[in-house]
């Protein structure tokens, strides 16, 4: 049991670790040899050691990340700082030892674009996953979360970096950067909402048959579903008709295809995507989901 429980506290952050670690690939791969603006903390802390040379990069990342994780603290408690402390660091030091021991060359801009938004956005969802951020503009969202919940953690991170890319333009005078960086951005969103609530996909059907009670029972025992009957009536012939709603995992469209139509070869069969289904047999609900 206590094996178990020190398992359980570990696994997220070794996703972290691993995520840390493509995050760094895809910066130093694509980013910094290309000369693409990323936006975040780091586009911040350029901005402002241009505007003030005085200022480090660093030590402006650091200042601006420190009200940020005092405030999620605060709102999402300790333990997303930790594990959010984790990740910035590992991160951060992902980054550097790639950096020091290999420097990669240019590729063309519109690939540089396309796959280093997709390896921040694959990275930065395995780490939304484990309910820790990389701190700066990725806190930002999680907390912009915690008042719009009904936006996906995509949005709420290409519209904080589209600002920051905004700035970033004119602070450097590089539009085409900028004009990359968007791309980017775009395609990291994607990728971090389709990480988020895209891995699971669930399905639900609808079912109209004359059967309906041997279509109930044979998805019962080949699925091991449960079925809600719906009271509906036929709109020309004003026949009552029961119609059955089931959701299922992706996986099982197969077998409940086969199980209605071999039940029932003439019964009406409507299949839908269905997301973030919550219930016996699917996820559970908890207070700081994403």
């Amino acid at each position: 049991m206590r094996t178990g429980k020190l398992w359980a506290a570990f696994r997220p952050y070794l996703w972290i670790t691993l995520a840390s670690a493509v995050f760094a690939l895809g910066f130093d791969w694509c980013y910094v040899p290309n000369q693409i603006t990323l936006g975040g903390m780091t586009g911040l802390g350029q901005i402002i050691h241009a505007i003030v040379p005085a200022i480090p990069v660093g030590s402006a990342v650091i200042a601006l990340n420190l009200p940020l994780f005092l405030l999620g603290w605060r709102l999402l408690g300790w333990k997303l700082l930790a594990s959010s402390l984790f990740a910035t660091a590992a991160t951060s030091l992902g980054v550097d030892l790639l950096a020091a021991c290999y420097s990669f060359p240019p590729m063309a801009p519109m690939l540089a674009s396309v796959f280093g938004g997709a390896l921040i956005g694959l990275s930065l969802g395995m780490v939304f996953l484990q309910g820790a951020t990389t701190g700066g503009t990725d806190l930002i969202a999680r907390l912009l979360k915690l008042r719009f919940g009904h936006l996906p953690m995509g949005t709420l991170v290409m519209a904080v970096d589209l600002v920051v890319i905004a700035l970033a333009a004119l602070a450097f005078h590089s539009l085409s950067s900028a004009l990359y960086g968007l791309v980017s951005l775009y395609i990291s969103s994607l990728v971090i909402d389709r990480v988020l609530y895209g891995l699971d996909n669930a399905k639900v059907a609808y079912i109209i048959s004359d059967r309906p009670q041997e279509i109930i029972r044979s998805i019962s025992t080949e699925l091991d579903r449960g079925v809600t009957i719906l009271r509906g009536a036929g709109a020309w012939s004003g026949e009552a008709k029961d119609v059955l709603m089931c959701a299922f995992k992706q996986k099982q469209i197969v077998a409940l295809k086969r199980a209605v139509k071999e039940t029932d070869p003439s019964a009406f069969l409507i299949v839908c995507d269905a997301h973030e289904v919550l219930g016996q047999g699917f996820h559970s609900y908890h207070q700081h989901d994403l």
